[in-house]
């Protein structure tokens, strides 16, 4: 039987203020920062037309954002808001208030830069800057990922399993602000899917009270952060459960990772995001020259899928690894750092190198990914890595 979907163009932003009106939470807490302003600015909207029953809260801050979220999520409401850059940024004390409560928030995070200097543009230095704060991390390379990734979000963040707060991550302007054909879900289908919230626990159960919040010191604290970790672990496992049953509904199949002519790959460049379309296009190239290149485009960061990600690159014979953000270590990008580590046990370990790139916005053309692979080929040759980290994009 043919599934039912509608093909549209739209935004990134304006995609997953769809996917956000099909969801239809109780409660979403809205503030503007560019570039994720459209997403909250497109749901004003639907609340003033009365296409949902959302209660939306505007508030001062994204600090303030984050503190209404906490707040009706823990009162039992199925809870959202959205935020990029700076406001993820003042948002931290309170992300990892969300996830120390066991919340299901699920939030559209719009990559961009961290002052300073400003910058309106993407790169992945505010998500990057939240791996500790126990959200789960979700990257998407277009816009279909993006809505199709907010929707799979909300079963996942609510699932007994996990109860943990989501971040759904793409690419500032790149993928927020260009049009692009997707398809759209049925607003029944996806009612289905997402099914009625039930929470374990709220404030207002005064048949079963509980406390949040509470001041919890050495004797029991380590115990909650493990169930978190706990938590975190059982993820992985659910992740890919609601991802066969969103294949059912959608035809589109996702894991915890794409990879791209992998199969055979020597060489392979692992990138997150809208710059996995650019590498794309340069892998089918050298394929067609008979040069053995893959791609490898991580979907979920937290939890990390080490395993899995290890397997996915055992055959390559040197990998290069790159992040769209500076972690100033001198060791590499956060990816880079954590995937290189996650070999360390390996029986066999390919070549690898990082490039730092695209910061602030910066273009990653198909000619700097040329570069990375040729750069690969030269480290295969020699059988050693010249320069471990290297910045791709900078003038000379």
């Amino acid at each position: 039987m043919a599934l039912e979907t509608k093909q549209v163009a739209m935004t990134g932003n304006e995609a997953v203020a769809n996917a956000i009106k099909q969801i239809n939470p109780d409660v979403i807490a809205a503030y503007p920062i560019t570039p994720q302003t459209d997403i909250v600015q497109y749901y004003s909207s639907f609340v003033a037309d009365g296409q949902v029953d959302t209660q939306m809260v505007t508030v001062e801050s994204e600090h303030s954002a984050m503190s209404a979220t906490i707040g009706a999520s823990a009162a039992g409401a199925r809870a959202m808001t959205a935020t990029s850059s700076q406001g993820l940024a003042l948002m931290h004390e309170m992300l990892h208030i969300a996830s120390g409560f066991r919340l299901p928030i699920v939030m559209p995070v719009v990559n961009r830069a961290v002052s300073a200097p400003i910058n309106i543009h993407c790169d992945h230095s505010d998500t990057m800057a939240a791996l500790t704060t126990g959200w789960l991390q979700i990257y998407s390379e277009n816009a279909q990922e993006a809505y199709d990734n907010v929707i799979q979000a909300m079963r996942i963040a609510e699932d007994p399993r996990v109860r943990l707060p989501v971040m759904v991550c793409y690419d500032g302007f790149i993928t927020s602000h260009a049009v692009e054909n997707l398809f759209l879900l049925p607003d029944e289908t996806v009612k289905q899917f997402v099914g009625e919230y039930n929470p374990k626990h709220t404030l207002f159960d005064f048949d079963s009270p509980v406390t949040f919040g509470p001041l919890v010191l050495p004797d029991y604290f380590s115990e909650i952060k493990a169930q978190e970790a706990d938590a975190m672990r059982a993820a992985k496992e659910v992740i890919l459960e609601i991802a066969e049953e969103f294949a059912k509904i959608s035809g589109r199949k996702y894991g915890y990772y794409e990879g791209y002519h992998l199969e055979d790959a020597e060489r392979v460049i692992v990138v997150l995001s809208s710059t996995a379309g650019t590498a794309k296009e340069v892998v089918d190239e050298l394929r067609a020259q008979g040069e053995k290149v893959g791609l490898m485009k991580p979907r979920v960061i937290r939890p990390f899928p080490a395993e899995e990600f290890v397997k996915a690159l055992s055959g390559a014979k040197v990998v290069a690894v790159m992040d769209r953000a500076e972690t100033f270590s001198t060791q590499g990008g956060q990816l880079f750092t954590e995937l290189r580590a996650a070999f360390y046990e390996a029986p066999t370990k390919p070549l690898m190198r990082n490039y730092i790139f695209g910061l602030g916005g910066r273009d990653t053309t198909t000619a700097e990914i040329r570069r990375v692979f040729e750069d690969l080929k030269k480290d295969q040759e020699r059988g050693s890595v010249d320069r471990k980290v290297t910045h791709l994009d900078v003038r000379v």
